[in-house]
């Protein structure tokens, strides 16, 4: 057996494994900061699979201080609204006007091309020096007197006072360091992007982000690339999603699904891409994302369901905050890691946690059926567009520390929603 042979071609304050949207914005934050950083990325190439990512204004704050908001904005739409419609009668449920909305956080609301997003920083860490290295798969880690080491599966050894584990839901570290597994929500994602062109006579709308919920499924669009192309997502309940068959959730499924739908959902479905879905996983929260010198990030820290469009977002926050605090703690230029990691920590685990137990429940409020479907159109539609309750404690300024955290949103009970008479032997017949 070839021992592992340590790197030694330079010397890096701080290795980062996984060049995903996670890894290179917080290399390129670290980057920034002056740090000497190496991303390690165990695919030949870098690039992103997907299609549309939705980014919030606590994103698009972070992308302006980066100074690449600009350029996003030239990649991707500004839509007017979000609208949410029951995808079974599509009728309107509730909205936010996101030109107030950009007015009230300061930053807009976008949607981009995941590609198109992975470019942006791929480019702009090429700008600031960061080392990117390809065909390098992580299968250890350990930690060191004086920091911490990646182990490769060709023998190699990557070492660095601080390696930040960012590759993802089936994260090595996370399962070298937590042990835990994946969770199955039992509902699956399809996806398309597609030239406008496709869809202009399906009744959709070209400027807003669109969301129908309906009874165990639900659909989302939005254009993307200054209008030329459109985005869609399908997600449904998959009824083989206990079967033991690992890829449950398969095309045969996905017609029957929303079969049920109105008009603008059905004429959508047929252009969904067939031959790849997405399983809706996550994982339990954990409490700990530091190890030593090995940190956890993105979604091998806090990998959420996808319902509150937050998953990317808190990777990029992720970075941004532990590059600010590897700067506030380096009193003699050089930073205190244990410091700044556990000041990163302090503050990120229980932002994330909120994020993702609420999507979880966001989730189960959108695929209500019957009565309880009714109940939350009610509760929705009683909404003023303009209140942000449900929003500050998320679009707000990233915290850096436990006390800016905001406090989290006040849920409205679905029983506390009066029914018209006749309304629950409608619903029996709908839902």
């Amino acid at each position: 057996m070839t021992p592992a042979t340590p790197s030694t071609e330079n010397t890096f304050d701080v290795i980062v494994v996984g060049g995903g949207i996670g890894g290179l914005s917080t290399a390129f934050a670290l980057a920034r900061k002056g740090l000497r950083v190496r991303v390690l990325e165990r695919a030949k190439e870098f690039g992103e699979v997907g299609a549309g990512i939705q980014l919030a204004p606590n994103c698009t704050r972070i992308l302006d201080d980066y100074g690449l908001l600009d350029e996003a904005k030239s990649l991707g739409v500004l839509p007017e609204n979000i609208v949410m419609r029951d995808a079974l009668d599509a009728r309107e449920l509730t909205r936010l006007d996101l030109a107030d909305l950009e007015r009230r956080y300061g930053y807009p609301y976008m949607v981009i091309h995941r590609s198109d997003l992975h470019a942006l920083f791929l480019g702009a860490c090429r700008r600031a020096g960061v080392d990117l290295v390809t065909d390098s798969t992580a299968v250890g880690y350990e930690n060191t007197a004086t920091g911490a080491r990646v182990l490769l599966a060709d023998g190699r050894v990557e070492q660095a006072p601080l390696v930040v584990a960012a590759d993802g839901l089936n994260s090595v570290a996370r399962r070298v360091l937590v042990g835990d597994d994946v969770v199955s929500s039992r509902y699956v994602a399809y996806r398309a992007a597609i030239p406008f062109e496709r869809v202009r006579d399906n009744g959709v709308a070209e400027r807003d982000v669109v969301v129908h919920v309906g009874p165990r499924c639900h659909f989302v669009q939005y254009p993307l690339r200054g209008g030329e192309m459109f985005n869609q997502v399908a997600v449904f309940e998959s009824p083989t999603a206990d079967s033991g068959n690992e890829g449950w959730g398969g095309p045969d499924e996905l017609d029957a699904a929303f079969e049920a739908t109105c008009d603008t959902v059905r004429k959508g479905i047929p252009l969904m891409w067939r031959d790849r879905w997405w399983q809706m996983l996550d994982r339990e929260p954990v409490d700990t994302w530091v190890y030593g010198r090995i940190a956890l990030l993105g979604d091998a820290a806090h990998p959420p369901l996808q319902y509150m469009a937050q998953g990317a977002i808190m990777a990029i926050e992720d970075g941004w905050v532990l590059a600010e605090h590897l700067v506030r703690h380096s009193g003699s230029g050089t930073p205190d890691y244990d410091a700044a990691l556990q000041a990163y920590q302090a503050v990120r685990v229980e932002h994330c946690r909120r994020v993702q137990t609420t999507a979880r429940a966001w989730g189960e409020l959108w695929h209500l059926e019957g009565v309880r479907r009714l109940q939350r159109n009610a509760i929705m539609r009683a909404r003023d567009t303009y209140d942000y309750g449900f929003t500050d404690w998320v679009y707000g300024p990233t915290a850096l520390t436990h006390d800016q955290e905001p406090a989290m949103f006040t849920p409205i009970p679905l029983d506390s929603a009066p029914l018209q008479e006749g309304a629950a032997d409608f619903a029996g017949r709908t839902g």
